[in-house]
């Protein structure tokens, strides 16, 4: 495999460094040539968060240009739409329906968009997109905060990604503390039995 890029998009304090760690190291367990980024974020709640992980052979620094990203993770509808300038038609995006208004629309009096209206903008883009309830499945699983790795296991069933699903468990194993490793495993599986769903639906 030549290249794989994807950017993983959304608000600090959702777990992105630690999907695209988990990524990486997935990637690294199966001997691949990796580079993952944060491009640039704010490590307090609520700052936009943009992560990239590039896999293959002709991947030698960590940046994905814009319209060049194979999926689009997002982590927050408003934070997808500011990143789809990776996006082509080509470009899976799957996103999260979980919304934290950034802060600057409120400061700004605007009104956040419509769960509708952000769909309509990344179809201007791209037709592939999946919409996941990741607060609902990481509440089933156990815990809230688990809505990251929900999203690595809708990812892991669109089969867009070059990595096996047992080195993303290895993964997640290896970085994730063993008194929350339950509830995330849980979490992986139902995101991707989720995705398998809406999939074999459509």
């Amino acid at each position: 495999m030549k290249e794989f890029n994807m950017v993983l998009a959304g608000v600090g304090g959702q777990g992105i460094l630690l999907a695209a760690e988990i990524l990486g190291t997935a990637a690294v367990k199966e001997g691949l040539n990796v580079r993952v980024s944060e491009i640039h974020g704010m490590a307090q709640r609520g700052g936009a968060v943009v992560s990239t992980v590039r896999i293959g052979e002709s991947v030698f620094a960590p940046t994905v240009l814009d319209g060049q990203a194979n999926v689009l993770l997002g982590f927050e509808p408003f934070e997808t739409l500011r990143n789809l300038k990776f996006a082509s038609e080509k470009t899976l995006v799957i996103m999260s329906e979980e919304r934290i208004p950034p802060t600057e629309l409120t400061a700004k009096m605007m009104s956040y968009p419509s769960l509708k209206e952000v769909e309509e903008k990344i179809h201007s883009f791209t037709r592939k997109l999946i919409i996941v309830d990741a607060p609902m499945l990481s509440k089933k699983a156990g815990s809230l905060l688990t809505q990251n790795v929900v999203l690595l296991g809708a990812s892991a069933a669109t089969e867009k990604l070059p990595i096996k699903n047992e080195s993303l468990i290895d993964a997640i194993t290896e970085l994730i503390p063993a008194k929350y490793l339950d509830v995330n495993v849980k979490a992986f599986k139902f995101g991707y039995e989720f995705v398998k769903k809406t999939m074999a639906k459509s």
